[in-house]
């Protein structure tokens, strides 16, 4: 069954020592685009994260939040450079006064300056701590691919109802295409029926010129491989994983057939199928991207 890139999962953890609350949000994306939120003390776990995300949830737009909570009287996890933060507090001070400037906020201008707040290198706790943050992380992780399972359903349901439209349209196309070629050939003899009493030809070449226009006004051949188009689709909707990228493809291939029957057909009451099959199509190229 197909999964849906859209995604939303959270999870929390606290003891004596911590609390811990990780969010997992995801959208749809061609790749693996993360953003990551997290406490200066962890910045540099980023690729870390990157894989665990990776693992799990493959590829979207993805918003990883970690909020970490010491609880008690334990070090900060980073340092202030208290001098150097009075030096920049100074200066800033200066500069405002000089131009008449305000100087309400110097105070974090200062803090913001560089080197004054740095982090300290996690000791053997501070990786402990780290440890259980992972295991928060991928416990939202896998919310969110549930919560990814539970819209691909929806999704999955959306996408079959837009290809038995199609196949519907697809349907009545067939059993009026023996009355199109009909009423294409009832015209052809009507328009040149007084022409062939009146003007000598070659009737074998007149044959020929006829044989080969219905052969470029035949759609037979698109309609066997739209209707294969068609299930493919559904069959390729029923696979494990990674269904998103393919079903893009076989929708282009999907299009391509409608639009030949739409331009070889020449007829009005076929015509309206093919706009409503267009229709189906543009919905079925939207709810795609989604699909992962």
């Amino acid at each position: 069954m197909i999964k849906s890139m859209t995604g939303f999962g959270v999870a929390g953890f606290e003891n004596e020592q911590m609390i811990i609350q990780v969010e997992v949000r995801s959208l749809n994306s061609k790749f693996l685009d993360l953003s990551l939120r997290s406490p200066r003390q962890f910045s540099d776990k980023e690729p870390e994260v990157r894989n665990i995300v990776l693992g799990i949830l493959d590829r979207g737009k993805v918003s990883v939040s970690i909020d970490f909570i010491p609880k008690g009287n334990q070090n900060l996890p980073v340092t202030i450079n208290q001098e150097l933060f009075k030096t920049y507090y100074q200066e800033f001070k200066s500069l405002a006064e000089q131009v008449g400037e305000k100087s309400d906020d110097l105070f974090k201008l200062a803090l913001q300056a560089p080197n004054v707040i740095n982090t300290v290198p996690m000791d053997r706790e501070e990786n402990e701590d780290w440890e259980q943050v992972k295991l928060v992380l991928e416990e939202a992780l896998r919310k969110c691919d549930g919560f990814r399972k539970d819209e691909g359903a929806s999704l999955y349901t959306k996408l079959d109802e837009n290809i038995q439209v199609i196949r519907s349209a697809f349907q009545r196309i067939k059993q009026e295409e023996p009355g199109r070629k009909e009423k294409i050939q009832q015209r052809i003899r009507n328009h040149f029926a007084q022409w062939m009493d009146e003007n000598s030809f070659d009737a074998n070449r007149f044959e020929q010129e006829l044989i080969y226009y219905f052969e470029k006004i035949d759609i037979t051949e698109e309609l066997v491989r739209l209707e294969t188009h068609l299930d493919y689709f559904l069959k390729s909707m029923k696979e494990e994983s990674g269904q998103g990228k393919k079903l893009g493809f076989i929708s282009q291939e999907i299009g391509r057939e409608i639009n030949t029957i739409g331009s070889k057909a020449n007829d009005a009451e076929i015509q309206k199928h093919v706009i409503l099959m267009k229709d189906e199509l543009e919905k079925i190229k939207e709810q795609s991207l989604n699909v992962l």
